[in-house]
């Protein structure tokens, strides 16, 4: 992945909420944090209604309040070297098209990834974009209109990783394989489809105690968070390693 521009700036939204400027940090405001997440979630590269914005951003404000905090909100973000984040006319708003969001790379990644044609299989993720989808969107944020986007992300970012691994797999590429499958399960320790991601590579390598390691430890993880036992699907997988029923 190509890195960004000079004189650029970088919005992460993943893991946790950053604003810089050339590698320098800048502090905008809560009000206008939450202002940029907004643009890039709802907006994406495009510009949208500024009132719809605004009314999103304060639902118990009347139409013109709302408005008006939000002409204050873009009025006070950080401007460094003249260059504004945030580009907005009478009717719309948007964020500035050469600012660089974390989210939108991770987006692209998943897009790849989830590519379902045999004739071209997608290329492997980068180690930054693994690191990318191994965070969550904005997980100490809880605003109500944030919540499906969350949400989605995270399943697609999870579907991403499994499908990547099974590629890989397939491919021979197993040490890559094993290290996406790996990544899915630290994303969601409880998310079976992931362990038997992890599984399905140790048994195609031949490294049946490490798949029977991952089994039992999947197993004992759901009986104690969740009081399940684990799919007949998982079981299927290792039961020939046991010649005997699994949960015996």
């Amino acid at each position: 992945m190509s890195s960004p521009p000079a004189s650029a700036g970088h919005l992460a939204l993943l893991g946790a909420f950053s604003l810089s400027f050339d590698g320098d940090p800048l502090a905008p405001s809560t009000a206008g944090q939450r202002l940029l997440a907004m643009l890039v979630l709802t907006q994406g590269r495009r510009r949208g209604p500024r009132q719809t914005v605004a009314e999103r951003l304060w639902p118990d404000l009347p139409s013109e309040k709302a408005t008006a905090q939000l002409r204050s909100v873009i009025w006070r973000l950080p401007r460094p070297r003249g260059r504004s984040f945030v580009v907005a006319d009478a009717t719309t708003v948007g964020i500035n098209h050469d600012v660089d969001v974390d989210l939108w790379q991770a987006q692209d990644a998943i897009d790849r990834a989830l590519v379902d044609d045999a004739s071209s299989p997608p290329s492997p993720l980068t180690a930054q974009e693994l690191a990318l989808l191994g965070c969550d969107l904005l997980p100490t944020w809880h605003d109500p209109w944030l919540q499906v986007e969350q949400e989605s992300f995270r399943q697609r970012r999870l579907h991403a990783l499994e499908r990547a691994s099974s590629v890989l797999r397939l491919e021979g590429r197993y040490t890559d394989a094993l290290t996406v499958a790996l990544a899915a399960v630290q994303c969601e320790p409880l998310r079976e489809s992931a362990h038997r991601s992890v599984i399905e590579v140790h048994l195609v390598e031949g490294n049946h105690a490490e798949a029977l390691r991952q089994f039992h430890s999947y197993r004992r993880l759901i009986a104690a968070e969740l009081g399940l036992p684990p799919s007949p699907a998982i079981r299927r997988l290792v039961g020939p390693l046991l010649g005997r029923p699994v949960d015996a």
